[in-house]
C-alpha cells in the first residue's frame, strides 16, 4: 500500500465506494464525484490493463482505446510493479464480464 495516499480522506472515499451496491449506484456516485473526462480516463486505464493482461500489443490497445503509448506504458508498469490491485479485481470478475465487446 502506498503510504503517500493513505489518509483519512482517502479512507472515507473508499468506504463510500464500498457502500455502493450495484452498477446504477456506481454510475450515480461517480457521475457526481468525477468529471466526464476523469471517469473516461479511469475506464480507459482499466480497459488498457485488461487488454495488456490479454497480451494485446500496444498498437492494438492504442487503436481500440485511444490511449497514448505513455498511458499504456504507465498501466503496464502498474501491472508489473504495482500493488497487484488490477490482478485482484481481474481474479474476482469473470473474464467475459470485464469485456465490454
Amino acid at each position: 500500500m502506498n503510504k503517500k495516499i493513505k489518509n483519512e480522506s482517502v479512507d472515507s472515499l473508499f468506504q463510500a465506494i464500498l457502500a455502493l451496491e450495484n452498477k446504477d449506484e456506481c454510475y450515480a456516485f461517480f457521475e457526481d464525484l468525477c468529471t466526464v473526462n476523469e471517469l473516461l480516463s479511469l475506464s480507459q486505464r482499466y480497459e488498457v490493463a485488461r487488454m495488456l493482461r490479454d497480451k494485446k500489443t500496444y498498437l492494438e490497445i492504442a487503436e481500440k482505446t485511444g490511449a497514448s503509448t505513455a498511458t499504456i506504458s504507465r498501466v503496464n508498469r502498474s501491472l508489473n510493479y504495482g500493488s497487484d490491485g488490477y490482478e485482484l479485481v481481474f481474479n474476482r470478475i469473470p473474464h467475459d464480464a470485464s469485456d465490454p465487446s
